[in-house]
C-alpha cells in the first residue's frame, strides 16, 4: 500500500532562486513521483508553450464559472488575466502517491492552507537584500523602473515569511537544494505516512 503524496507550497519573491530549485530537485532520485503543479490560466498561450504541459488554457467565462463551483484551491486575477490551483487535480495526484509542489505566493499560500490545512509550506529566501538586486540586475532583461519595482514586491513577501513552515536560505545553491530535500523527506518520514506506507510490517510488529 502506497501513502498519499503530500502537498507543498514554494514561495519566493523574484530572483530567490525558487525555479532553479524546484527544477534540480525534481531531477534528482526520489522515492517517490514528484511534479509541479499545472496552474490554470484566461491569458494566451506564449510562443513555445503547450497546453497541460506549461498550463491549462481557458476561458474567462470558464474560470469564473469554476471559481463559482468553488473548484480551486487557490487563484487570482493578475493584470486581467486569472490565474487558479485545480482542486481535483491536485488531490487525483496526492491520491496517486505522488508529491506535489504549487509554486505561489503567499497570498496564494493563505487560500490554499485554508483549505487543506496538511499542506507543507517553504519560503525561499536570498542571502541578503543586495544579493536580491545583484540577482536581477545579472539577468540583464529588466529595467530600472522594473527592477525597484520587483525589490518593493520582495520586501512585501518577505514580510510574511513567519506564515511559513520552513525557511530556507538561498545563498549557496547546492546547500540550499538539499534543505529542501530534507524537507520533502522529514515529511515522507512522519508517522502517518510511514504507517500507510508499511501497515503490513507495522501490524507484523506488534502481532
Amino acid at each position: 500500500m502506497s501513502a498519499p503524496g503530500n502537498l507543498f507550497i514554494l514561495s519566493a519573491p523574484s530572483g530567490a532562486g525558487k525555479s532553479s530549485l524546484i527544477n534540480a530537485l525534481l531531477k534528482q532520485e526520489s522515492s517517490r513521483a514528484m511534479q509541479v503543479s499545472v496552474s490554470h490560466t484566461t491569458r494566451d498561450p506564449r510562443p513555445g508553450e503547450n497546453n497541460g504541459e506549461h498550463y491549462h488554457f481557458v476561458s474567462i467565462e470558464n474560470f469564473k464559472k469554476q471559481i463559482k463551483k468553488k473548484a480551486f484551491y487557490e487563484y487570482a486575477e493578475v493584470f486581467g488575466n486569472y490565474y487558479g490551483t485545480s482542486e481535483a487535480s491536485i488531490d487525483e495526484q496526492l491520491a496517486q502517491g505522488i508529491d506535489v509542489f504549487l509554486d505561489i505566493d503567499w497570498q496564494g499560500a493563505q487560500q490554499v492552507r485554508m483549505k487543506k490545512p496538511s499542506v507543507t509550506t517553504v519560503f525561499i529566501s536570498p542571502p541578503s537584500r543586495a544579493e536580491l538586486e545583484n540577482r536581477l540586475r545579472g539577468r540583464g532583461q529588466d529595467s530600472e523602473e522594473t527592477i525597484a519595482s520587483r525589490m518593493a514586491q520582495a520586501q512585501d513577501e518577505c514580510s510574511h515569511f513567519q506564515e511559513f513552515d520552513y525557511i530556507v536560505i538561498n545563498d549557496n545553491f547546492e546547500q540550499a537544494l538539499a534543505d529542501l530535500t530534507t524537507i520533502v523527506e522529514n515529511q515522507r518520514l512522519k508517522r502517518n505516512q510511514q504507517i500507510a506506507t508499511h501497515k503490513v510490517l507495522l501490524d507484523e510488529l506488534i502481532c
